[in-house]
């Protein structure tokens, strides 16, 4: 069975878009420091990748590369999906209740009507050119409704494509997948890798973020493509037992007594 690598790309999405560059704004993680990975937290990650041959030199199964993109400071992924819809509901039920009890006190005041009227009406609509993104209010880094468009929560980043040097030279096989894991919306990008020929590959990461702007007198989410890159490592150690250390084989039962 081949091995899963997991690869998790935290992205300072507010300085991405304000300096229109990742350099310096992601962050690298995976699950190979133990083996050997190098620069996690940083944007140097260089993932290992175990050589996959068996002790007499024979080559095993492939490894597998899965990449989670994630955004500084948002709201986890792991909330519930309807989560944004259900916070707009609720802001609306308490202007509404806020509105009759204004309303019971004597009558609403002009400055009343349109302080309620931002919240109620504070909504980022999706652009043409914007994809998955649905039209709902804008919720802050603390997940309560906003009227600020200062100070709110980013889109999850979306990775578009993988290519680069170890995608040309046939080292990886990026593509996207569906997934029940409704975490990522169900898709992920995932790669197969040839570990036959051992060395230090650079790849290139394609990621959507998305912008709110102001246009026609409306928020709208506006779309943002920048590029990354980090690399791999692929070692030829022989493929060995994670319980012993040695090559596979049967693991070293201690005797068991006879039966009495």
């Amino acid at each position: 069975m081949a091995q899963q690598h997991g690869i998790i790309v935290l992205f300072d999405v507010e300085n991405a878009l304000r300096t229109r560059s990742l350099d310096g704004n992601t962050y690298w993680f995976d699950n190979m420091k133990l083996f050997g990975s190098t620069g996690v937290g940083t944007e140097q990650l260089v993932t290992i990748v175990p050589g996959t041959y068996f002790l007499d030199g024979s080559q095993a199964t492939e490894q597998v590369l899965n990449w989670l993109p994630s955004a500084l400071g948002s709201i986890p992924p792991t909330v519930p999906r309807n989560y944004l819809a259900e916070q707009g509901r609720a802001d609306d039920r308490r202007t509404l209740e806020e509105l009759a009890s204004l309303s019971s006190e004597g009558g609403v005041s002009e400055a009343d009507v349109k302080r309620l009227q931002r919240r109620v009406g504070t909504r980022a609509r999706t652009s043409g050119s914007a994809r998955g993104l649905t039209q709902a209010k804008l919720l802050d880094v603390t997940g309560k409704t906003t009227s600020n468009p200062d100070a709110y929560n980013y889109p999850a980043p979306v990775i578009t494509d993988i290519t680069g040097q170890a995608v040309t030279e046939k080292i990886i096989y990026p593509a996207q997948y569906g997934s029940p894991d409704m975490v990522y919306d169900g898709w992920y990008w995932a790669a197969t890798v040839d570990t036959s020929r051992p060395g230090v590959y650079a790849y290139t990461v394609h990621v959507q973020l998305h912008e709110l702007v102001e246009r026609n007198d409306e928020l709208v989410w506006e779309s943002v493509d920048l590029t990354c890159e980090s690399s791999l490592k692929i070692i030829s150690d022989p493929k060995r037992n994670g319980f012993t250390g040695a090559g596979l084989g049967a693991l070293p039962l201690p005797p068991v007594p006879a039966a009495g």
